[in-house]
């Protein structure tokens, strides 16, 4: 179990959604997800990415999408109803968020942002996030954890 509760944990507990924490083994710096999946030998399908954009209006929002996934920049403003989004710079992160890159959990940012998960997270019975610090993943069911960030899910992934 982790060592201690990160506000993502904190959150989930709150809402009585039923969560597990998977740590793993890692360095200083940030790890991608389709490494997460290696190092919790876990399939990649059931990892999540947590990525942060900024709409055309100056809003941000937040899409979450399979480890291997590409998020399809065109799709994601659409499915938020915006002119356009783009990424925002990695600098940016934990200003926004409060977060850090590698440890970026779409449950317990510093504000409630519009997000969207892939559809394809329902075609899972549970899947994993961050758990809000590197080396730290929860892992839960998709529907719960959508409802937990009131978000929703649309097609976001470049095909």
């Amino acid at each position: 179990m982790a060592e201690s509760k990160t506000n993502a944990m904190r959150i989930l507990d709150r809402m009585k959604i039923r969560y597990d924490v998977h740590e793993y083994p890692h360095g200083d710096g940030p790890v991608d997800a389709l490494t997460v999946a290696q190092l919790t030998g876990q399939d990649p399908a059931k990892v999540f990415k947590t990525l942060v954009t900024k709409g055309h209006s100056n809003n941000y929002f937040v899409f979450v999408l399979p480890a291997g996934a590409e998020l399809d920049l065109k799709k994601a403003a659409k499915s938020v109803g915006e002119k356009s989004v783009e990424m925002i710079h990695v600098s940016e992160i934990n200003k926004i968020t409060g977060y850090i890159r590698g440890g970026c959990s779409p449950v317990g940012m510093k504000k409630q942002f519009v997000t969207v998960f892939a559809e394809e997270a329902l075609t899972q019975d549970t899947i994993y996030v961050s758990g809000g610090r590197i080396g730290c993943q929860i892992e839960a069911a998709p529907k719960e954890l959508i409802s937990a960030v009131r978000g929703n899910t649309s097609d976001i992934i470049r095909k």
